[in-house]
């Protein structure tokens, strides 16, 4: 008879790119003091990279994130995206998305992409997002940030891979 591995000793899966969507009536990132990025109606998406993620898992994301339909219609539905509402999204690095938090009391962030590959898959996130004609403001990768924002419903997804 074959045993079960333990669960203890088992190395976790891989944790998939994850985003935190908040639909906002308006949000803004500072980094120091000075405000680097800032939106009216839209999105804040704080976007968590794996060591394991890609160009196409960034792609994807963004044009699954850009498309939710989370926006009210004239019926009072959330049945219009970023595009049909014409909103913006605001894209904050968050790497702390990708805590495990199993174990102890302090997160352990070794599921999370290096700083060179998850600031270049930050970018194709960016990018995919921007060539669907929606306009895009950021943080500063690797900076410490403080994020302002006003959750409109509220209405706070969290979306992975």
């Amino acid at each position: 008879m074959s045993r079960s591995p333990n669960p203890r000793t088992r190395r976790p899966p891989p944790i998939p790119m994850k985003a935190c969507v908040q639909r906002v009536s308006r949000a803004t990132v500072a980094v120091a003091g000075e405000v680097c990025g800032s939106i009216g109606r839209g999105m804040l998406v704080l976007l968590g990279v794996g060591r394991e993620d890609s160009e196409s898992d960034a792609r994807w994301l963004a044009d699954k994130i850009a498309g939710l339909r989370i926006f009210e219609d004239d019926a009072g539905k959330m049945n219009r995206s970023l595009a049909d509402c014409g909103g913006a999204m605001l894209v904050v690095s968050q790497f702390t998305l990708l805590g495990d938090c199993r174990k102890g009391r302090r997160p352990a962030f070794t599921a999370a992409a290096p700083p060179e590959m998850a600031e270049r898959l930050y970018n194709v996130f960016v990018e995919t997002v921007a060539a669907q004609n929606i306009p895009v403001a950021t943080g500063r990768f690797q900076q410490h940030m403080q994020v302002e924002l006003v959750n409109d419903g509220p209405v706070t997804l969290i979306v992975e891979c």
